[in-house]
């Protein structure tokens, strides 16, 4: 990959970060040859369209965060080949690939398109993105997967062909799956992609013996927790946790374009601050059934101890977010991860696999995966 095409996907990395912007137009020169194609080239495209839909992560559930980009063909312009970017807009706005067509104007016609999401062949909200590209004269689609949308899933490749369009899928594909995994889970399992937050002391407690927990981890790490309630469509606690800590579960001190469903396993009192809130009862797989039929893709448990054994047992949990701070109750009746029965022997203990390990100020968050 040219030097000046990963300082160009750098700074669409800090754009993830910094920048609320419904897209973006990079141009930057010394990029291999517009309209090249090639394993290690279509990689480098891809890896900028992976960038791009991180700009709709948080805006386009229930539809996929799809990022595109058009590289148009012909020789360099001043040294230089322009691209063109796209992300997926709110829901009933324009998908990824008619956002970068838009963008690069004429200079579609005859150009690359890399999508990570097979582009859609049906008319919902919006119209087929695949009559967008070929109306725009694009000669190639590299995609990262196939759509695993009943709807669509292999649908578009297929109509694409048949307009004469070369295409390609499979590039980057473990990645656009990882980017993708609460979208892929919700459509191929009817459940939202569960994630499991627990903070807890270094010698995993979440509550002192009193039952006092403001706050095991530091200011940074309460922060991450809120990054991450944006990222989700739901927030889930007891009713038990939120007759003892009167939790709001609300997304604060950052800058989110939605507030996630609140969620509550059992009833609360009416004067309870995450009211108004969806109280449930049931068994875990049927909860998470209704979720998912009301649009919900990642749902976010954040307890309590109860709450945290029983999702854990069931087995349907994708992803333990630990916040480990550097703390010892030191002693035996502080309250644990998890409430009641837990594995009876080391060799039936559940073992996962470390996705993710990072500083938070003077905490730790640790990522496990089964």
């Amino acid at each position: 990959m040219a030097a000046h095409l990963m300082i160009g996907l750098m700074r669409m990395a800090n754009q993830r970060e910094h920048s609320s912007s419904p897209h973006t137009v990079v141009k930057v020169g010394d990029e291999p040859e517009a309209g090249t194609s090639g394993g290690v080239v279509d990689q480098a495209w891809m890896q900028a369209a992976i960038e791009a839909a991180w700009a709709a992560r948080r805006r386009s559930s229930p539809n996929p965060w799809v990022g595109a980009v058009v590289v148009p063909a012909g020789p360099l312009r001043n040294g230089q080949t322009p691209f063109f970017v796209g992300a997926t807009q709110e829901p009933g706005g324009d998908h990824a690939e008619v956002v970068a067509l838009r963008e690069a104007g004429s200079a579609a016609s005859g150009s690359t398109l890399y999508v990570t999401l097979e582009p859609c062949d049906h008319r919902g909200r919006t119209g087929p993105c695949t009559e967008a590209i070929i109306a725009a004269g694009v000669s190639r689609v590299v995609v990262g997967i196939v759509d695993p949308d009943r709807a669509v899933c292999g649908r578009g490749v297929a109509r694409l062909k048949e307009a004469g369009i070369e295409v390609e899928v499979g590039s980057c594909a473990g990645e656009v799956e990882k980017q993708l995994a609460p979208y892929i889970t919700h459509r191929t399992k009817a459940r939202p992609w569960v994630v499991l937050k627990l903070a807890a002391t270094m010698d995993g407690r979440i509550a002192a013996p009193d039952g006092s927990s403001k706050w095991i981890t530091g200011p940074q790490a309460r922060r991450d927790v809120h990054e991450l309630r944006a990222d989700s469509d739901a927030v889930l606690v007891g009713a038990a946790t939120v007759r003892a800590d009167d939790p709001e579960l609300t997304v604060r001190d950052i800058t989110s374009p939605r507030q996630p469903l609140r969620v509550v396993l059992g009833n609360v009192e009416g004067s309870a601050k995450v009211l108004p809130a969806l109280c449930l009862n049931g068994e875990i797989p049927e909860i998470l059934g209704d979720l998912a039929r009301r649009g919900v893709l990642q749902l976010l448990v954040e307890g309590g101890a109860q709450v945290a054994h029983d999702f854990h047992v069931s087995g349907l949990v994708d992803r333990y977010a630990l916040y480990m701070a550097p703390v010892l109750l030191g002693g035996a009746d502080g309250l644990g991860m998890f409430a009641s029965q837990g594995a009876g022997t080391l060799s039936d203990a559940w073992r996962g696999h470390i996705v993710g390990a990072r500083r938070l100020g003077e905490d730790l968050r640790v990522d496990l995966e089964p």
